[in-house]
């Protein structure tokens, strides 16, 4: 195994073996008896334990010998929307009222099966739910801002008021008119050299952004709904496209400071911890005890660590830059890899 792996091997065994998508693209095995190295999710026959190793990159694996599978195709781009999609979501982009049937897709020259096939395993959904999603969140922001349900449903390609309401409560579990909630997140999968990330925005801002195997994301995600009174929606909009393209020149060391807008949730106690954290310079560390000074609140150090887990703009909100005063990693819902992964990074470019 590499020594540049951070992962627990166990771990790295047990996601090879059940073809865990989550950590597609984390690392790379290699195939001793064959010379080829794969993508952990490759269809193809899984060999012996004591024949395969690890690499962090698909270089690396290069590096020692190995080639490419001709199955899973590991020199690819991991989690890049195909072309044949962009196509689509382009269409789609330009005006999300219209209807996208069968027949238009086939017009682009798509497999109408294979397009549904890919949204179900990129986004748990069909092409159809998630245009509905995405007719329904821009209703509910004309809604919102004063303007009527039947006019709302009208301008979204609704054809009648009673179709409306039934996709609205689909969705939100609710009528428009007796909605209990007053915000919509829209939520979409961000590809990072990390592995996927959740993200989610509102007008305002990126409100969250975390590791989708986070244990502690199914928590963060009901009380974000609580503290904005939200629901959430597979969607795009320009926060998350900025974000998108921020990420990718972060981790290419391309950017040290986020300009996206940020709709940071917390406690009063919170938001001061996370203001503290955005002020650590890119490729510098503090520790808790150095934050809970910076606080005026020397003796908050535990609850500082609590406020700094509660963060839940992993990467923008950079609580990966506090370590122990020991200078040793800890505390990181992210997994202490991946923190170490970002500490390494942000050195090597802070240094360039």
């Amino acid at each position: 195994m590499s020594a540049l792996l951070n992962m627990d091997h166990k771990i790295m065994e047990k996601a090879f073996y059940e073809r865990d998508n989550t950590y597609d693209g984390l690392f790379y095995v290699a195939v001793k008896t064959t010379g080829i190295f794969c993508r952990i999710t490759c269809t193809a026959r899984k060999p012996k334990r004591e024949h395969i190793e690890f690499f962090i990159s698909a270089k690396q694996a290069l590096d020692h010998g190995y080639r490419p599978c001709k199955v899973c195709k590991p020199m690819e781009a991991r989690g890049k929307t195909p072309e044949w999609v962009a196509v689509i979501l382009a269409e789609v982009n330009k005006n999300p009222a219209a209807r996208m049937r069968d027949r238009d897709i086939k017009a682009f020259g798509v497999d109408p099966a294979r397009l549904r096939r890919w949204f179900k395993t990129n986004h748990g959904m069909t092409l159809q739910a998630y245009l509905r999603a995405l007719r329904i969140g821009a209703a509910f922001g004309r809604i919102k801002l004063g303007e009527a349900v039947i006019d709302s449903a009208y301008d979204s390609g609704y054809e009648s008021l009673s179709g409306f309401n039934d996709a609205f409560k689909k969705i939100f579990h609710s009528s428009p008119q007796k909605r209990d909630f007053t915000e919509v997140i829209k939520t979409t999968r961000i590809t990072t050299p990390l592995g996927p990330m959740l993200a989610g925005a509102t007008d305002e801002g990126v409100c969250l952004l975390e590791f989708i195997d986070r244990r502690m994301l199914e928590t963060q995600i009901k009380r974000l709904s609580k503290r904005l009174r939200a629901r959430f929606t597979p969607g795009i909009n320009p926060h998350l496209v900025q974000l998108q393209q921020e990420l990718d020149q972060y981790f290419s060391g391309a950017r040290k400071q986020f300009s996206v807008p940020l709709a940071a949730s917390g406690t009063e106690f919170q938001q001061k911890a996370w203001r503290i954290l955005r002020r650590i310079p890119y490729g510098k560390t503090i520790s808790y005890k150095e934050q809970a000074v910076m606080l005026r609140s020397s003796r908050s150090v535990r609850a500082v660590a609590r406020a700094n887990g509660d963060n839940m703009l992993a990467i923008l909100i950079p609580c990966h830059r506090v370590i122990g005063s020991n200078g040793n990693l800890t505390g990181y819902g992210g997994g202490l890899w991946r923190k170490k992964y970002l500490l390494d990074l942000e050195r090597k470019n802070s240094t360039a």
